[in-house]
């Protein structure tokens, strides 16, 4: 056996113990869903489930408690969809008409507002609560999904801005000069020529945006209200308004339900989110 086929041998065993070790505990949560609470006492952590049962599942799903509400996760995962959908559309449209014009309709101090876009990527959460939630006051969205879809939407445009600008930089200028010869404006060269060639990283601005959103903690518990909490903090509600015994098996059913849409992102287009962020990586 050469040395070669030794170190590839060794770089798989490595790889595949690291794959282990990132998905046990999703195979804890996926395990301990399926097992009633008896099983969960006497059984192992590890193991599998002698009777498969998904009353936990439908339990975290329609009837477990969040807070003094015992309606499941339910409500609020769709209170997460109607925030998520509206802000991942709206801040991508956003994000790629800045970008188109960054990138080509160049304009005094666009190098400036450029960077101030910027900077908004990196300010922490924590920074922008209280003049978030007073610009959520004064616009009377106080506590409603169309506040979070706003937050989320500001919040989010610097990201996509940054992608579709580095996209759209890699597109000859000639088409674009071309196109305004032929007596194409603004939009008519945006909708004919940029918008068709956008599908790799408009996928990217989706799923950053998605899993960003429908991930976010603090924001929802922040500036949501009692009808319109989303997933993510009614889950952190039903783990922590459990009274008597501790139903393991429901927090992780809703765990995992929570969870899904992103994990289901991940699996059927991760792909397409690294192709999408290496398109634009080279010009020309």
């Amino acid at each position: 056996m050469t040395t070669n086929t030794l170190l590839r041998w060794g770089l798989y065993a490595v790889l595949i113990l690291f794959a282990a070790f990132y998905l046990m505990p999703l195979f804890v949560m996926l395990t301990t869903s399926l097992k009633s609470l008896e099983e969960i006492r006497t059984g192992g952590l590890l193991s599998l489930p002698r009777e498969i049962t998904f009353a936990p599942w439908a339990e975290a799903w329609s009837t477990a408690c969040a807070g003094t509400q015992c309606e499941g996760l339910r409500p609020f995962f769709w209170n997460s969809v109607l925030m998520a959908v509206p802000a991942v559309a709206i801040s991508t449209v956003v994000g790629a008409l800045n970008g188109y014009v960054f990138a080509q309709w160049q304009f005094r101090g666009a190098n400036l507002f450029f960077a101030a876009i910027l900077f908004g990527c990196f300010i922490p959460f924590q920074v922008v609560l209280l003049p978030m939630a007073q610009a959520l006051g004064f616009l009377g969205l106080a506590g409603s999904i169309p506040g979070l879809i706003f937050v989320h939407v500001i919040y989010g445009i610097g990201f996509t801005t940054l992608f579709f600008r580095n996209y759209y930089v890699t597109i000859p200028q000639e088409l674009v000069r071309a196109a305004k010869v032929d007596g194409a404006g603004f939009f008519r060269i945006f909708f004919a020529i940029f918008l068709p060639l956008s599908l790799p990283i408009i996928t990217v601005s989706v799923i950053w945006q998605f899993t960003q959103i429908w991930n976010d903690f603090l924001f929802g518990v922040s500036f949501s209200g009692p009808g319109s909490q989303p997933v993510t903090v009614a889950l952190n509600n039903i783990v922590n308004s459990t009274t008597g015994v501790k139903a393991y098996n429901v927090d992780m059913a809703a765990a995992i339900i929570a969870a899904l849409p992103t994990l289901l992102v991940y699996v059927v287009a991760g792909k397409y989110f690294i192709r999408g962020l290496t398109a634009g990586s080279v010009k020309g």
